[in-house]
């Protein structure tokens, strides 16, 4: 083990990172002086990173502060098909050697990620702060995790290492030993550009496979940070590679390569089942069928029932709905009420709407920054547009003013569950409200989605809380608190249906998915 890593590496030593409270001023100047050192990098040039080399290339992509996006953040050179192509055959000649480094060791290398990212937690809160438009709590909130993740997979990884025994027939041996999978490749969203794309790669690296990193091109800087912290913890340079570029431009070729042998992808619906599309095909030279680890969404409901605690709820329903802009696939984008107390609790959710700040995300006196680029505020705006015509706005509805890419909280009450707003992912700071008409109604219209990701239930009433545990189809349900805010250990995240493949990350059985079990039985005596 590391002689950095402070604490031994057993599951019950294992907490939660504490958050930094900002309204202390002694942190509130450290944030300050962080997000000037951080600033004073803008506009720095990031090469490729293959399998321990530096390169450079003809094309080159420039990441923005959505605050400001007249301020370039970072200036990355893009990969090419061929960059992808040579960065897989680098993971796959590795791979052995990295899978032959013993668990504890590698458990080791993934603790001291963590304590390296500790100590440069207001660093990492500040580029959050400036690449993603994430306000100071939501960017502490994602560092936490990433933390989190990497102290817990660790612990996990130990354990995988000395399985329960089995069974012993009389007369023989008998064992099952995890081995690692391969060349994974790690496909992570712009909204956790530092947590999710951690906790995907430090799961693949900790099981002894080697990985292709693909960055969002909205957040490749925190990515590039993030390399950083992986070389200096000792993972080796050829263990991964660091490659943007456009899923179109080498995206595939990652995918479809057949020394490829899984593909961890959090993001979009429809990229993600074109990834499992591409994945199933089994080109010339492949021996293995690839498996795809997926987190696709959501259209997540909090059900408020007639006996609920409005003034509960309603805070539930709003920090659910408009943290981070809405932009969290956990978020609330439906809030489903009774009728009994529909018009009590919507004047409750307009009054703490209408109280929240908007303006740029250094600003800690915003509650909200901005959404991501320009793309995602015009399909957002669209979307309010539409939801104007299905129902009836209570507040918001437009932008806020500034440079950068903002937008009010919205509120559209009266929205029938056939309509787009009720359907449709918007991944913005727009919340659809629906009457029901009972607590029965309430689930079957939650249920009325495709998606099944997280969700939660306001009732004082245990009947229904029992019936909702067993029919509000969701792989993350929570009970009279927000539907956002998983943490690590506690709360494994994953859906159902086209959320993905349910994978628990943050639980028990996550590392599962980067190993494949092998079975051995030996005569004695």
């Amino acid at each position: 083990m590391s002689a950095a890593t402070s604490t031994p590496l057993d599951l019950a030593s294992f907490k939660n990172e504490p958050y930094i409270d900002f309204t202390k001023p002694e942190n509130a100047a450290k944030m300050k002086a962080a997000l000037a050192h951080v600033k004073s990098e803008l506009g720095k040039e990031y090469p490729l990173y293959v399998a321990g080399e530096r390169r450079t290339t003809n094309a080159k992509l420039s990441s923005l502060n959505p605050s400001r996006p007249s301020e370039v953040v970072g200036v990355h050179y893009k990969g090419s098909e061929q960059d992808a192509r040579e960065a897989v055959e680098a993971a796959y000649a590795y791979f052995p050697v990295w899978a032959a480094v013993p668990m504890r060791d590698r458990a080791a290398m993934a603790a001291q990620v963590a304590d390296i990212i500790r100590r440069r937690k207001y660093e990492f809160d500040a580029w959050l702060v400036v690449e993603a438009g994430k306000t100071w709590n939501e960017a502490e909130a994602d560092v936490a995790e990433a933390i989190d993740f990497c102290e817990y997979y660790a612990r996990q990884a130990v354990l995988l290492a000395a399985p329960d025994p089995l069974v012993q027939l009389p007369g023989e041996r008998d064992e099952m030993l995890y081995l690692p999978l391969g060349v994974g490749i790690v496909i992570p969203p712009w909204n956790f550009p530092l947590a999710i794309l951690l906790g995907m790669t430090i799961a693949a690296l900790v099981t002894g496979n080697t990985v292709v990193i693909k960055p969002s091109s909205d957040t490749p800087t925190v990515a590039a940070k993030f390399a950083e912290a992986l070389l200096e913890a000792g993972f080796p340079p050829r263990s991964f590679s660091l490659l943007v570029g456009s899923g179109a431009a080498i995206g595939d070729v990652l995918v479809s390569h057949p020394k490829t042998r899984f593909i961890s992808f959090t993001g979009s619906r429809d990229v993600g089942l074109h990834i499992n599309e591409l994945a199933a095909k089994t080109p010339k030279g492949q021996v293995w069928i690839k498996r795809v680890v997926a987190e696709m969404g959501g259209k997540d409901a909090i059900i408020v029932d007639a006996d609920a605690d409005l003034e509960q709820a309603a805070a539930g329903v709003v920090a659910s709905a408009f943290g981070f802009q809405g932009q969290k696939c956990s978020a609330c984008s439906r809030a489903i009420v009774h009728e009994a107390i529909y018009d009590r609790l919507l004047e409750r959710i307009q009054a703490k709407t209408d109280a929240l700040t908007v303006g740029p995300s250094d600003d800690f006196a915003n509650y909200m920054g901005p959404v991501i680029n320009a793309k995602a505020k015009d399909s957002i705006l669209n979307y309010i547009e539409v939801g104007q015509k299905e129902g009836r706005l209570v507040t918001g509805g437009a932008t806020a003013p500034g440079e950068g890419y903002f937008i009010r909280p919205t509120v559209i009450a009266d929205i029938d569950a056939k309509a787009r707003l009720f359907q449709e992912e918007i991944f913005g700071p727009v919340l659809a409200v629906t009457k029901a008409r009972d607590f029965d109604h309430a689930l079957e219209l939650a249920n009325d989605s495709e998606y099944g990701l997280t969700g939660a239930v306001y009732s004082n009433n245990r009947t229904h809380v029992e019936k909702a545990r067993r029919q509000f189809f969701v792989g993350n349900l929570y009970i009279n608190r927000k539907c956002t805010g998983a943490m690590v250990g506690a709360h494994p995240f994953g859906g159902f249906n086209m959320s993905g493949t349910d994978s628990k990350a943050g639980g028990p059985d996550y590392l599962l998915q980067f190993v494949q079990a092998k079975s051995i039985a030996e005569k004695i005596g």
